[in-house]
């Protein structure tokens, strides 16, 4: 091979590298995608009875049912189909997905490492006859997306339930896989 070819070779190589350098030094880290969202996860609340908010095992991390808890502590409270429109329980299924992260960010003190959120547990509380469960939880599961990317897509299951504990709106439970 001559020396022309060689370098050339070379130079290719090395631009890729830096171009796949540079490409994941643009990729946004979970906190930074909340931010740019103006959103700030608050502190954590203790748990309400007696269980813990999160149990590890091996790589996976197993989080207690959280509500949509606002700033001054009560919840978004009411039935879907009655109490509460469609919109508003994604709002609150949404909210529950902050809480959520911020119990996950206390367990693992950096959200970069969550290598996927894997499965997902809403709870809807609905009249008899509510049955747009799914919609009320992609307030949730978009938020997961908008901060984690593909990493966000999850397993879900959505179930209607007649009550929940404090008449909350909504209650979420989530196992996430970790590096």
């Amino acid at each position: 091979m001559n020396l022309f070819k060689f370098c050339r070779m070379n130079a290719y190589r090395i631009l890729f590298v830096l171009l796949l350098i540079s490409g994941s030094s643009l990729a946004q880290s979970p906190e930074q995608n909340l931010s740019k969202m103006g959103i700030v996860l608050p502190k954590p609340s203790s748990p309400i009875a007696n269980y813990v908010k999160y149990v590890q095992s091996g790589n996976l991390l197993f989080l207690s049912g959280h509500g949509p808890a606002k700033a001054d502590g009560s919840y978004i409270i009411g039935k879907l189909g009655t109490d509460l429109t469609v919109t508003q329980g994604a709002d609150a299924a949404k909210l529950t997905g902050i809480h959520l992260l911020a119990t996950l960010q206390a367990a693992v003190g950096d959200l970069s490492k969550v290598k996927r959120i894997v499965k997902v547990l809403g709870f809807v509380n609905g009249n008899h006859d509510f049955a747009e469960q799914p919609k009320v939880m992609n307030g949730f599961s978009d938020l997961m997306v908008a901060v984690f990317g593909e990493k966000g897509k999850h397993a879900r299951s959505a179930i209607g339930t007649n009550s929940l504990p404090n008449n909350m709106a909504v209650e979420i439970e989530m196992v996430v896989e970790l590096y």
